[in-house]
């Protein structure tokens, strides 16, 4: 695949602003990376929602000069997180250029409508994260509040979303549930944000890789001069000359571009392939936790003398299963054929639970 020189769009910046020597140094040495892209915002969040009191939530209003500077020496749009009217009417008195409407907020549908109260008549991009939990209609509402409010520069920025005892990501991305919001929402542009969803700065250049192999269009990434000292994040925010070596090795396709028919179909197959493996690592996922749960019911059937084999519940769920699959186009022989696989390695895991139990009598 040939490398193309030009990300289609980019908001790049630190987690935080936390001084204006801080933000404007920062500002200064991404200078390089916002010269692969047209368009470009350079973010800072001034007001952090956080979990927990006592945490750093921000240096507020006072950062609205520091972007100002950046805006005045670097010549740069800026952007920030909004989450209350009274964060909007200061940004927008301050000529913030972009406003990003974060994950937590964009899960209260009555927050999301008073922001878009604010911004109504407002000619503005606003980006909207998807929510914490894996909601698609929670993410679709938010945007479709803004839309009613007559905002025509929308963005949607997928930043993955919460799932407790995750190792592997911060924010399991769940692709699935960004291509489905491409599908409803087809002509706005869709970022990504490989920072949360990684929470490490070494993965942030394979999940970008990713996005753009499914066809997003821009990166959402955290970056600070020292991500050592950084105040918030720390663990994943890259520094301004990572991220300009990471774009630099970003490989684009594209299924209309140039280079000719056999070009495009080439492009087309490794989407398409692309998706695919996607797919699979969900699949990956979602067998594991259906073992774990199987793990639980061996214990719970072990605990209670229950039988493992219950012939009348699993002919139901087969037929019922089956039933669904072939109602979906898949071929009846194969789906009979998995389920059967997938059963007998959940009696297997049951077998298992129940021999714990022996040997702790035995023992």
């Amino acid at each position: 695949m040939n490398k193309h020189v030009q990300l289609p769009g980019l908001i790049a910046g630190p987690c935080s602003a936390e001084t204006r020597d801080q933000v404007l140094e920062t500002a200064r040495a991404l200078a390089p990376a916002f010269s692969r892209t047209q368009n470009a915002y350079f973010r800072a969040s001034l007001w952090k929602p956080r979990t927990r009191p006592g945490d750093f939530e921000g240096v507020g209003e006072i950062g609205l000069s520091w972007l100002s500077d950046v805006k005045d020496e670097c010549g740069l749009a800026v952007a920030t997180e909004v989450a209350h009217p009274r964060h909007v009417d200061l940004a927008l008195n301050h000529g913030v250029d972009l406003l990003w409407v974060g994950a937590r907020t964009t899960a209260s549908p009555f927050l999301v409508q008073e922001l878009a109260d604010a911004l109504k008549g407002v000619d503005i991009a606003v980006a909207v994260k998807n929510p914490m939990h894996a909601d698609l209609m929670l993410w679709a509402g938010a945007v479709e509040r803004l839309e009613g409010a007559g905002l025509q520069k929308i963005i949607g920025v997928h930043r993955g979303f919460s799932v407790h005892g995750q190792d592997k990501y911060r924010n399991p991305p769940m692709w699935q549930l960004a291509i489905d919001f491409k599908d409803l929402f087809p002509d706005l542009p869709l970022y990504c944000d490989p920072s949360h969803i990684t929470g490490r700065s070494t993965a942030v250049a394979g999940v970008s890789q990713k996005a753009m192999d499914l066809g997003f269009d821009g990166l959402m990434i955290e970056s600070h001069v020292e991500p050592d000292k950084a105040w918030t994040d720390a663990a994943q925010q890259v520094t301004p000359a990572a991220l300009d070596h990471l774009l630099s090795e970003l490989i684009f396709r594209s299924v209309q571009g140039g280079g000719g028919r056999s070009e495009a179909h080439v492009d087309e197959l490794e989407n398409m392939r692309a998706e695919l493996d996607l797919l699979d690592e969900h699949l990956i996922g979602l067998l594991a936790r259906r073992m774990e749960i199987s793990g639980e019911i061996g214990a719970y059937k072990r605990d209670r003398k229950m039988l493992i084999l219950q012939t009348e519940r699993w002919n139901q769920i087969l037929n019922d299963h089956v039933g669904r699959a072939v109602e979906e186009g898949l071929d009846r022989s194969f789906i009979t054929s998995l389920y059967k696989m997938i059963h007998q390695a959940s009696i297997g895991i049951q077998s298992r639970e129940m021999s714990v139990r022996s040997v702790e009598k035995e023992n």
